[in-house]
């Protein structure tokens, strides 16, 4: 599909098969949603209807589906990539041999030479959809572009080989070659930009897919254990889950402890002890100890599921600002060609005494004139353009549909972990490490342990020990781990406790009035506590939190004086998630909130009628980021996370937001500018091509500085687009 007209042609259909009750077809992704009440509608009938149409419809199972989508997107755009690279090596020095050698004799047999494999092989897609639509009666931009460009070539052809047919009439020969080859080239070079700049809408729910494995350990009755397609999984089963390996389906610990990374469905970085009754998520992955488990929801009902189908429905609706172009430029093109034609008549009826050749003339110009090009470059370049100056401040933007949005955002949500914080702990104070028998004990401790907050205790240490760390050699004669609790372990002979306030009391360690304080002081800042003891009395404590980025207030600051409304919304205790809001100047805020809570904050939103922004890093995001009328994900998330936004922020600066904003208003202003030029010059220049000021100037435009025209049009749209290369970006 190329434009609305084709959008509307399969629309219409799909919506013409008995029992289909509502269609929706996205030229952006290449996707149609289709609805009917029952079974009552034949697939099969579907995909007969969407070819007789003179389109393809690709109906598989999911995985299949885009699999297959992607293998031939990919294909196509490596074809329009040889074409337009063909068609550039022709066309430029076409060009010269145009501009330079016009009056030569042997001049329009070279163009004709040069023209011919532009138009008829680099072209022929043009020539070969208009076909199609001509056969089921109706019209788009290849209508346009292939009568423009083949009357042209004809014309220049015929006029090559007979230019005596011109002369006897009094009219010189002129060939137009050059504007045949130029519209194509840069069609070819505008339908590049768009298609490069729309790859890869898919690649979301395909990694999303992709995180579910697609074998699994189940175990039998007699206790034998045999791997099994994911696809025979049923409820009840009892599967193994080994250290390392991924959780295919939702189920419930039956047997054995470890601790499951659960950041890529929940964003938070600390991963979950497990123990029996524990709820495990398909798509999160096991760290440490086996687990048994029991399957409870599997296949298309399982939580990963849920939210592949969320993004899929929400990449798959469409976008206000790219309907209403093409409407416009649907109805512009058989506006053209009725113009184009009625000149033509018109001159040949009342022309006088050179009717024919004026009116052939009048016909060519018009369609050489009126050739959408300036139209067609009118929003790729300005992306890329704004694409460039965004990508100097670390914002990429993947479309024009997200910076026509972000211009009007009235509310914004942030996630939590990733985005206002940095997404990892530390360290950030620890009382009694001055002693270097605790230090050394505890170094060593935690050196052995897995868990994530042992690594910022480890590096917090040889931090605040740079030289001489002979200290710290300590040798641990017995470490066992206790999931949720902590770490007891036996160092230099002596037992040592590391762990929270939970593994001190069932171990008998008082923790005095004066180390309360110091833990009741860290809490209300939402520091996690990390204890050590030596089994008798507690030696060290220290707090670790997940640091609020330097940016984040400023941004947020900058954000609200734009009257934009803040949100945050973490998967975290409400302590800890009123601690950061308050740090950075959030009143709004809502905790331990699951990824589907995310998505129904954002569409309530929406429904109080604000245009709604979503910043997030995590899969648990994904579903609320595609939800959102502008999704923005900081790009050291989740690569789901970046695939399912519109908008990513490569560094963890949240000035970036701001700014993205500030540069979405600058590019749709220009955008609308190339567009309104686009339609005024076409207002402008078709009547003069038609011949209106003959009658009263004798002025006729000739087709050759018609394509000239067309090239300055088009001209002035990438050169407008380029003054977004100096705009300056102050958040």
């Amino acid at each position: 599909m190329t434009c609305a007209s084709c959008v509307l042609s399969v629309e219409k259909a799909l919506r013409a098969e008995p029992g289909v009750q509502e269609v929706s077809v996205n030229l952006a992704t290449h996707t149609a949603q289709v609805s009917w009440p029952g079974a009552a509608v034949d697939v099969a009938g579907l995909r007969a209807a969407v070819r007789r149409a003179g389109y393809d419809l690709v109906v598989t199972d999911e995985g299949d589906a885009l699999e297959e989508a992607g293998r031939v997107r990919r294909q196509e755009l490596s074809a329009l990539r040889r074409r337009l690279w063909a068609a550039l090596s022709f066309t430029v020095p076409l060009v010269v041999v145009g501009m330079a050698f016009m009056h030569a004799p042997w001049s329009p047999w070279v163009q004709w030479a040069l023209a011919t494999p532009v138009v008829l092989w680099t072209g022929r897609s043009f020539f070969l959809n208009a076909w199609k639509q001509a056969r089921h009666r109706s019209a788009n931009m290849d209508t346009l572009v292939a009568l423009s460009t083949g009357v042209s070539y004809v014309f220049s052809a015929f006029t090559t080989a007979y230019p005596g047919f011109w002369t006897a009439r009094g009219v010189m020969p002129h060939v137009y070659f050059e504007a045949a080859a130029v519209v194509i080239t840069f069609i070819l070079l505008g339908r590049y930009l768009e298609e490069r700049a729309k790859a890869g809408t898919s690649g979301a729910i395909t990694k999303l897919m992709g995180l579910r494995p697609n074998a699994v350990l189940r175990e039998s009755d007699d206790g034998s254990t045999r791997e099994v397609p994911i696809a025979e999984v049923n409820v009840d089963d009892v599967l193994v889950v080994r250290p390392g390996e991924r959780i295919a389906v939702d189920g419930e610990v039956i047997d054995g402890e470890s601790y499951v990374d659960e950041s890529m469905l929940s964003g938070e970085p600390l991963p979950v002890a497990k123990m029996r009754g524990a709820k495990l998520l398909a798509g999160t992955i096991n760290q440490k100890g086996s687990l048994r488990m029991r399957a409870g929801r599997v296949g298309a009902a399982t939580l990963l599921a849920n939210i592949v189908r969320a993004v899929q429905q929400a990449q798959g609706s469409k976008a206000p600002v790219q309907r209403l172009v093409d409407k416009v430029a649907a109805v512009f093109v058989p506006v053209v060609i009725g113009i184009a034609v009625l000149s033509a008549v018109a001159w040949w009826v009342f022309g006088g005494e050179h009717a024919f050749s004026q009116g052939l003339l009048a016909l060519v110009t018009v369609l050489v004139i009126a050739c959408p090009c300036a139209l067609g470059l009118a929003t790729p370049t300005a992306i890329m353009a704004g694409m460039g100056k965004g990508a100097e401040h670390g914002i990429l933007i993947k479309d024009a549909e997200s910076l026509e949005r972000a211009r009007s955002i009235t509310a914004i949500v942030l996630d939590k972990t990733g985005t206002i914080t940095e997404g990892k702990p530390d360290v950030v104070e620890a009382i009694g490490l001055d002693d270097a028998t605790a230090a050394s004990a505890l170094f060593a401790i935690e050196s052995r342990s897995e868990h994530p907050l042992a690594e910022a205790v480890v590096q917090y240490i040889l931090h605040i020990v740079p030289n001489d760390r002979s200290g710290l050699d300590a040798t641990v004669e017995h470490f066992e781990s206790l999931t949720g609790k902590g770490v007891k372990a036996t160092v230099n002979g002596s037992t040592w406790l590391v762990g929270n306030r939970r593994l001190l009391e069932e171990n008998g360690v008082a923790i005095t009035a004066a180390w309360r304080e110091h833990e009741k002081r860290w809490q209300e800042a939402a520091h996690t506590v990390v204890w050590l003891a030596d089994g008798a009395q507690v030696r060290a404590a220290i707090a670790i939190t997940d640091r609020i980025k330097p940016s984040a207030a400023e941004a947020i600051a900058r954000l609200k004086r734009s009257g934009i409304k803040v949100y945050m919304q973490t998967g975290d205790a409400r302590r800890t998630a009123q601690a950061v809001a308050k740090a950075v100047g959030i009143a709004d805020f809502r905790s331990e909130v699951l990824p589907r809570d995310k998505g129904a904050f954002v569409d309530g939103l929406r429904q109080q009628g604000h245009v709604v922004a979503m910043v997030g890093d995590g899969i648990n995001d994904s579903e609320a980021l595609a939800k959102a009328d502008v999704s923005i994900a900081m790009g050291k998330g989740s690569d789901i996370a970046m695939d399912v936004a519109r908008i990513t922020l490569i560094r963890t600066d949240l000035l970036a937001i701001p700014r993205a904003i500030q540069l979405s208003r600058r590019t749709v202003s220009v955008i609308h500018q190339n567009l309104f030029w686009a339609f005024i010059y076409n207002i402008l220049g078709i009547p003069v091509a038609a011949g209106v000021l003959i009658p009263f100037n004798g002025f006729h435009l000739d087709p050759m500085i018609a394509g000239a025209a067309m090239a300055l049009s088009s001209l002035s749209v990438v050169m407008n687009s380029l003054r977004l290369r100096a705009v300056r970006l102050d958040g």
